[in-house]
Formats: structure tokens, C-alpha cells, sequence
């Protein structure tokens, strides 16, 4: 290994200074501070502690709990949050069940990089591009709750990224290396004087996997720049950009997921199926202060994503420009001695995506060449656009009694051209899809019982978009019938501290009950068509803690775990002659558990032991077949230390999946079977894997 300089943790904003806060064997940590967590999730900036609905905080420190490769451990942690992974480009992401029926993505959350959105003009969402080393924090708004950012039927994910400081030049670098060929070097400049401040953020990750056709190859860039133009206005300027080649080993069945989960599937390891990514944004943004009563905030950006991705069936081409403004105002005045804070504004996105497939004829080839390229079956052109107006407003009713009331304005617009050649075996599929403009409105409200605890309760109204995709029929005619999803989401709860502000805690039980269940119906082995198929209720509860066992000068000790209990079932779901009605909804655990330790000394001395139960999950509608439940244990230790004034060092080592358990890590619901072959529900976990690494902060 070489020596690396790198970049001390400071930070020039108050939101992110107690979430990027690193142990020094000089400060004795505080766990009651995050108590005083200010979150900023629907633009109305207040405690976490007084939020009228389900908002989960991941802090830099919850992260780095982890190594920085995937995001997905430390989503994982977070009750009602569940996030699959096939492999570091395959994932999925649910939040209270929402988005399980989607089989290869992330769909019905909505995401923002800051104010810019991650989420297409279909809904959908990928976060595996972006570098987990450059995120200072996570917020997520669990349920339908969410006004102020498209109402989304499962929730929204905000990633913040690292600010940058001012008045501070540093250096920061951080190599990793592990199992299965895993590289990563994450370096990090920082340089600020009184008025400008920027973030370069440069990662290289690559790993052969665990597996087959498993190789995993990405570049990426965050750059972060504030600009202070006078006393009241500033201008920051954020952008990314990342290049990844990684190949798939897909699915399997179960024969090979018991006796060869190293395996790839395969007809992906024949035609040696890979993805081919480039992705980028950018995003300007203008913030002025009026009066100490007004301000606002407007931001452009613009978005694009290329994307080669050779598969067995065929050659996926598609690309996707994406453009947007996000406006609004946040203010605040006096009713009856009392302050009424509100925010509104709109937000308007476009997009233009091209996809072509073509023939894949690694068939006709010597075996080990892998995928070439044949002649067009299909082209074309998609324009996607929506906008959502919205309005939030918080006020204190009666003595430590708030109200929340939001609402948001959506309409959703597709068009769509077939760009192949007419003829007698292929038809133009052209045509327009409009949706109806779906009225979103949310009511929260918060008690005080006292200075260390809350009640609170909502209800609120959430939808999810369909994709042009799913509104096409068999005979390639847009099917104007169907209805997007929408639900309503009741929840009760409760947080605060306890026993000396030793525990911190938050529970809360809900139900999201949607409707127009929509199915993909699948016709064929790359085939699917969209059908409203009924309805679903999600009744849950969620718990989240953490308690401080000791916490000295000399040494912190303490505990932090998550519980979800799932009571998801399908209240009436009928697809073409197959009644489903009662049954568990498909995709999600039954429950999951995670428990952890954690421990810092003054000799810096630090590290932490993560244990996840994960549920059976139901395979198939039917419930005919569920995956089984599953344990992991993940454990990292390290030292830290300070060697002169400007240089820091930390070193660390990490163990996954500690007593090498076997386990499905992503499962495909309802696989097909086709050419007579198993149906392949299960994307293997990996084995025990091990990481170690150092990292050098140097302050100039």
C-alpha cells in the first residue's frame, strides 16, 4: 500500500455538524445532542425529534459504520427500509413494502441529490452510481408523507452531500482492499476562503465478485461549491459525474443457488451480459433572503445517462437527456402571538429517453466470445414530463401542540414514438398517455408530552406514476384504462429520550392501504404489460433505538437496533383467472431485526458488531414457495489517531457475514420459466468476505 494525505471533517453547516461528527480521544460524545438533530426533509427545518411523520436520519457516522463500497448495509438498519442486492449494480429498494413488485430496479420512491431529482419521468430510481463516500447524511421520509417532494407512494430518499468548508484547505485519502478483488481508493480536496468553498470528491472501485460474469469496474465525481455573493444570497453549484462497466451473473435457480451459487446464470455467462454506464448531473442553485420573514430557492439542473447493456434476449441501447427547475419559497408570519412557517412552490421535469434493442447473436459465435451485436428489433422515443406544485405549513394550534398541512398538485404526461419501420411484422406503437392531475393532501400532528417526549400521528395521501412500458398492450396499443397506484397512509407514534437521555427511541405502527395494484404481467422472457390487478394493506410497526451503556472521557459503549414487523396482504388481487386475495404481499420479509454495539476509546480504539435477521419472503402470489429466513453478522474494527496537528490517521478492518451464512440476497418474484428450464428466483448473498484499509486527513 502507499501513503495517502487527506481532508480532516469539517463542516460549515450547522444541519450537518453533529451528523458529521467524528470521535476524537480528546471529546467525550454526547448522545442526547441528536436528539437536537435538525432535518430538513420537507423544507420546513426542525427537530427530528418534533417531525409528525416517519423521517430517518443516517448520519456520516452510521455509514462508516461499514466500509464505503455499499449503501445498502446502512439502509438497512433503518426500520421499514429494506434494500436487496444482487450485485453492487443490482439492487432494489423498498420502503414499507412499496416497490417490492418491481423485479429489476427501485421504483415508487422518489430520490433527490440535494434539490435534484434521481428519480426518471417513470418513477424510477437508481443510487447505486453515486459514491457513498461523498453523502454526509441520509434522510428518509417513510409512507406517503412526503408533500413537498411529488408525494411518492412509499416515500422519499434524500442524499446530502459532503459540504464544503470554508476557510479550510485539506486532503483526504482512503484505500480499501478486500475479498473477491475488491479495490477502492476514495480521495477527497477540499479548498475555502471567506467567501467560496468547493468539494472534489474522486473514487475508482473495482471488484471481481463473488461470483461469475461478476466483474465490477467504476469511476466517479462529486464536485460541491458555495458561494457567497453577498449577506443575504448565495449560489452553490453541485454536480456528478460516473462511469461504470460491471458485468451480471443474473439469477438462479435452485438446484444451482443450494450447489453452485458462484455460478452465474447461464445464458448470461454465454453471452457474457454486462452494463455499460455513463452518468451525469448537474445542478445550480440560487438561495436569497428577502427579509428575516421570506426566502427563496430556485434551482436548474440537468441530468443524462447513457447505458449499453448486452443481454441473452437482446441488446439494450438507451440513453436519457433530463432537464428540470425546482422553485420555492419558505417563509414564516404571526397568527395570534403565534409563527405559522410555511413553504411552497413547484417543480417541473422533463426528460427524453431513446431506447433500441437488437438481435444478440453470441450464439452464432465460438463460445467464451461473448455478445455481438445483430440487427434492430425495436427504436424508440419517449418524452416524459411532470410537474408538482406544492404547499407545506406548520403552526402551533394550542400550547406544545402542532399541526402539519401539506398538499401537492401532480401531472404526469408521456409520449411516446415508435421509431422502427412499419411492416408486416412490426406495428408503430406510437401514442400520447396523460394522466389525470392527482391532488395529494397530508395532515400531521405533534404533542409534547413533555421536554424529552412526543406523540405523533398523520394521514396522508401518496401515488406512484406508471411507466409508458406498462400502459402498452399486447397489440402495442396504449391502454388508457389503466390507473396509477395510490394509497393512503395512516401512522401513530412516538419519540424522544428516556432514562437520563440514555435511550433514544422512535416507534410508530401504520397502515398504508393502496389501490390499483398495479401487476407486471409477464408474456415473455423480456415481455411484460401493466393490469390494475386490486388492492393491498400495509399494516407494520417500526422501532428504532439507541442506548448509551457508558460514556466517559475514556471510553463510549453503546447499543443502537431497528424491528419492523411486515403484515402486508394483498386485501384483493385477482390476475386474469388466479385469485390472490388474503395472501402475504410478495417480495417483502415477514420481519426484520437489526442489533449492534458499538465502541470508542480515548486510545482510539474504535469498532462496532452488526447483527441483521431477515424474515421469509414470499416468492411467488400464490405463496406457494417463500425464501427462507436468514442471519447476518458484520463486525469492523480500527484505530484512530491524531500525529501531528494537521495529519490523522485511521486504520481499519472489517469482516461480512462472519459466520459465512448462505442466503438469498435478492430474490425475483414470480420468475418464468422458459425453454423448460427452472424458474431463477434467487440472487446468492455473499460468503464470509473480509476489507481492511487506512485513510490519511492532512490540514494545510
Amino acid at each position: 500500500m502507499q501513503i495517502f494525505y487527506s481532508q480532516n471533517n469539517k463542516t460549515n453547516t450547522t444541519n450537518d455538524s453533529i451528523s458529521n461528527k467524528k470521535y476524537s480521544p480528546k471529546t467525550k460524545e454526547k448522545p442526547a445532542l441528536l436528539n437536537e438533530v435538525i432535518i430538513n426533509a420537507n423544507h420546513l427545518p426542525t427537530q427530528l425529534k418534533r417531525a409528525t411523520s416517519s423521517t430517518a436520519l443516517i448520519s456520516n457516522k452510521a455509514i462508516e459504520r461499514a466500509n464505503n463500497t455499499n449503501i445498502n448495509e446502512a439502509l438497512n438498519r433503518v426500520s421499514g427500509v429494506f434494500m436487496q442486492s444482487g450485485a453492487l449494480n443490482t439492487n432494489r429498494i423498498t420502503i414499507r413494502g412499496v416497490g417490492s413488485r418491481n423485479l429489476f430496479g427501485t421504483s415508487k420512491i422518489r430520490a433527490y441529490f440535494k434539490d435534484i431529482p434521481l428519480t426518471n419521468g417513470s418513477g424510477e430510481t437508481s443510487l447505486e452510481d453515486f459514491e457513498l463516500g461523498a453523502i454526509s447524511r441520509i434522510e428518509i421520509t417513510k409512507g406517503a408523507t412526503s408533500s413537498t417532494y411529488g408525494a411518492g407512494l412509499g416515500g422519499v430518499i434524500q442524499l446530502l452531500p459532503k459540504a464544503a468548508s470554508f476557510n479550510t484547505t485539506t486532503l483526504k485519502n482512503e484505500t480499501t482492499i478486500g475479498s473477491f478483488g475488491l479495490f477502492k481508493n476514495l480521495s477527497q480536496v477540499n479548498y475555502g476562503n471567506t467567501s467560496n468553498a468547493l468539494k472534489l470528491v474522486f473514487s475508482t472501485t473495482q471488484s471481481d465478485g463473488f461470483r461469475a460474469n461478476n466483474r465490477y469496474n467504476r469511476d466517479a465525481l462529486t464536485f460541491n461549491s458555495t458561494h457567497k455573493l453577498n449577506t443575504k444570497t448565495e449560489l452553490s453549484i453541485l454536480g456528478t459525474f460516473s462511469d461504470l462497466k460491471a458485468f451480471i451473473p443474473s439469477s438462479l435457480n435452485a438446484t444451482d443457488f443450494r450447489n453452485n451459487p458462484e455460478s452465474a446464470a447461464f445464458t448470461w455467462g454465454a453471452s457474457r451480459g454486462f452494463e455499460d454506464t455513463k452518468r451525469g448531473l448537474l445542478g445550480i442553485s440560487l438561495q436569497h433572503t428577502f427579509t428575516k420573514n421570506i426566502s427563496q430557492n430556485t434551482s436548474v439542473f440537468g441530468s443524462f445517462r447513457n447505458s449499453y447493456e448486452p443481454r441473452p434476449f437482446n441488446i439494450l441501447d438507451e440513453s436519457v437527456l433530463g432537464y428540470g427547475l425546482r422553485h420555492r419559497f419558505i417563509g414564516n408570519f404571526n397568527i395570534n402571538a403565534k409563527t405559522f412557517n410555511w413553504t411552497s412552490g413547484i417543480e417541473i421535469f422533463k426528460d427524453n429517453f431513446k431506447h433500441q434493442t437488437f438481435e444478440n447473436l453470441y450464439q452464432d459465435f465460438p463460445e467464451g466470445n461473448g455478445s455481438v451485436q445483430g440487427n434492430p428489433l425495436s427504436n424508440f422515443k419517449e418524452k416524459r414530463q411532470y410537474y408538482n406544485v406544492f404547499f407545506e405549513g406548520r403552526y402551533e394550534i394550542a400550547t406544545a401542540t402542532n399541526i402539519v398541512l401539506g398538499i401537492n398538485y401532480n401531472k404526469t404526461t408521456y409520449n411516446l414514438k415508435d421509431r422502427f419501420p412499419v411492416s408486416n411484422s412490426n406495428r408503430d406503437d406510437s401514442g400520447n398517455f396523460k394522466f389525470n392531475g392527482i391532488v395529494s393532501p397530508k395532515i400531521g400532528i405533534l404533542h409534547q408530552l413533555n421536554t424529552t417526549s412526543n406523540l405523533y400521528a398523520n394521514v396522508s395521501h401518496g401515488f406512484s406514476p406508471l411507466s409508458l412500458e406498462e400502459t402498452l398492450r399486447p397489440d402495442g396499443q396504449i391502454n388508457t384504462n389503466l390507473n396509477p397506484e395510490t394509497g393512503w397512509n395512516f401512522e401513530i407514534g412516538a419519540k424522544g429520550v428516556a432514562i437520563k437521555n440514555k435511550l433514544q427511541y422512535n416507534i410508530s405502527v401504520y397502515r398504508l392501504a393502496i389501490k390499483n395494484l398495479l401487476v407486471a404481467r409477464r408474456t415473455a422472457e423480456d415481455v411484460f404489460i401493466g393490469v390494475n390487478a386490486g388492492k393491498t394493506n400495509h399494516d407494520g410497526l417500526e422501532m428504532d433505538w439507541t442506548y448509551s451503556i457508558l460514556n466517559t472521557d475514556n471510553l463510549q459503549f453503546s447499543t443502537f437496533g431497528s424491528y419492523s414487523l411486515n403484515l402486508y396482504k394483498f386485501d384483493e388481487f385477482i390476475d386474469d383467472d388466479a385469485v390472490f386475495s388474503g395472501n402475504d404481499v410478495t417480495g417483502v420479509p415477514s420481519d426484520i431485526l437489526n442489533l449492534g454495539i458499538e465502541l470508542n476509546t480515548s486510545t482510539g480504539i474504535y469498532g462496532n458488531l452488526n447483527f441483521q435477521h431477515v424474515g421469509k419472503i414470499p416468492i411467488t402470489d400464490s405463496n406457494s414457495l417463500f425464501s427462507d429466513a436468514y442471519n447476518l453478522t458484520n463486525l469492523k474494527i480500527g484505530y484512530q489517531n491524531t500525529i501531528t496537528p494537521q495529519l490523522q490517521l485511521n486504520i481499519f478492518l472489517g469482516v461480512n457475514n462472519v459466520f459465512d451464512a448462505a442466503y438469498a440476497s435478492q430474490i425475483l418474484i414470480n420468475a418464468g420459466s422458459f425453454g423448460g428450464n427452472a424458474p431463477r428466483y434467487f440472487y446468492p448473498g455473499n460468503p464470509v468476505n473480509y476489507y481492511s484499509g487506512f485513510t490519511l486527513n492532512y490540514s494545510f
